[in-house]
């Protein structure tokens, strides 16, 4: 397999709890086979008419005891929180803008800033809309707080997150996570869903 000529493409979203509970595996895969570069894209689950409050979402917390189940991933007291009260909106639009921005200042460690966007909400209940979030990452993560949350709050991310969402379009990707290798001119599914290290693993070696 020719590094030149493969890579990975990933389609998440930061309010997925899926692509919470799979992260280990995808991180895992990733650094396993650091070649093929990975390409991270925003899909958009809450967007439009989909931005509604968390409390209508009546099937959250048995997918969420499913992940737990299924991943071993644990969720937070505080994002727990957000459940009981009910009136959280989860807006993609913003947190794919949030995501934009980490990656435009560490493109090397877009996975790793995934993540951390995953663990703030999953794990702290912090709202991904909210620049003080990207902050917060962004020290952690060595970058210039200040940059970040100018990028986040500007046009300029709005039109790299609606890149993403056109892209996902594009690739024909509706369900999230979504993993795909992407060989010479050709798309390949890797997963959709259900993101086992070892099924990943036996389907790439098969390709």
């Amino acid at each position: 397999m020719s590094k030149n000529t493969s890579s990975l493409i990933y389609v998440w979203d930061p309010y997925c709890g899926w692509c919470y509970g799979f992260s280990k595996s995808i991180q895992a895969l990733h650094e396993n086979h650091p070649e093929l570069p990975l390409t991270i894209l925003s899909g958009g689950l809450f967007t439009g008419d989909r931005k509604k409050p968390i409390s209508t979402m009546s099937y959250i917390e048995e997918s969420n005891k499913r992940i737990t189940d299924i991943t071993g991933a644990k969720f937070g007291e505080k994002y727990q929180d957000l459940i009981d009260e009910g009136s959280f909106i989860m807006d993609s639009d913003m947190a794919a803008k949030g995501f934009s921005t980490l990656r435009f200042f560490a493109p090397e460690r877009a996975y790793y800033l995934a993540s951390a966007m995953s663990q703030a909400f999953y794990n702290e209940g912090k709202s991904l809309s909210d620049p003080n979030t990207y902050r917060e990452i962004a020290i952690a993560n060595n970058l210039n707080p200040d940059d970040v949350v100018s990028r986040f709050e500007s046009e300029i991310s709005t039109k790299d997150a609606n890149s993403d969402f056109i892209k996902t379009r594009e690739l024909g990707v509706h369900s999230y996570p979504t993993l795909i290798l992407k060989k010479d001119d050709k798309f390949i599914e890797l997963g959709v869903g259900d993101m086992n290290l070892e099924r990943l693993e036996k389907k790439l070696k098969s390709i």
